[in-house]
């Protein structure tokens, strides 16, 4: 799940990503509405924004105004006052939620998972992240940005064996034990090769970031 934070303290905003980050979250930070504006135009795959009402060029308000122009994305004020004025006006001009400073994460992990509940963007424990692309699990497609990537049968089901395995080395022979294909007859040892090619391919397109890499002499990891 990818979370926009705005946030002017820096000891919160790091706070906020390390915490976020431990319980599986890809974090892009902003201290001012106009990084925040940049962020959410540069990408489209954010699930759910964390806005602190004041920041130094304006306020989480026109952040929020931005987001609600762009789509539905679940947004969520971070704010220091507790009055019933700055409550009201956070639902007002669109938040989903908000929450008064100094908060446990506890609290606001639950506050994220009911917003997302209850807005229908409760994918995120079926949604993983394979370099730049997101792999739904529920419903098997897998986008990179706004594209569509399509793979065949056989290469969706190398990467499912790459991701239940993420972060180990698995070997030629431990994939050719997994994986068998349409017709039921076993891979051969250069289909596989032909098939860790083609996925690589589809899922760096332009050879960016590694998602399938190959250890010397012993196999292949997902890192």
């Amino acid at each position: 799940m990818k979370i926009l934070v705005v946030e002017d303290d820096p000891i919160i905003q790091e706070g906020l990503r390390l915490a976020l980050e431990q319980e599986g979250c890809d974090i892009l930070s902003a201290e001012s509405v106009s990084r925040a504006k940049q962020c959410l135009h540069e990408n489209r795959d954010i699930d759910l924004c964390l806005l602190d009402i004041m920041l130094p060029d304006g306020t989480g308000y026109e952040v929020c105004t931005e987001i609600r122009a762009q789509g539905d994305i679940p947004v969520i004020f971070l704010t220091a006052c507790d009055d019933e004025v700055h409550t009201v006006l956070a639902l007002e001009q669109g938040g989903d939620d908000y929450i008064t400073k100094p908060f446990r994460m506890r609290e606001l992990m639950a506050r994220i998972r009911a917003v997302l509940r209850r807005t229908g963007h409760h994918e995120e424990n079926n949604t993983v992240r394979v370099g730049e692309n997101e792999v739904n699990l529920r419903t098997g497609k897998i986008w990179r940005g706004k594209q569509e990537v399509l793979l065949t049968a056989m290469e969706y089901k190398l990467l499912l064996i790459f991701l239940n395995h993420r972060g180990q080395i698995l070997s030629r022979g431990q994939l050719l034990h997994h994986i068998w294909d349409v017709a039921g007859d076993y891979v051969t040892d250069n289909t596989l090769t032909v098939y860790v090619k083609r996925l690589r391919a589809k899922l760096e397109p332009d050879g960016g970031e590694a998602v399938i890499e190959t250890v010397r002499g012993r196999g292949y990891r997902m890192p």
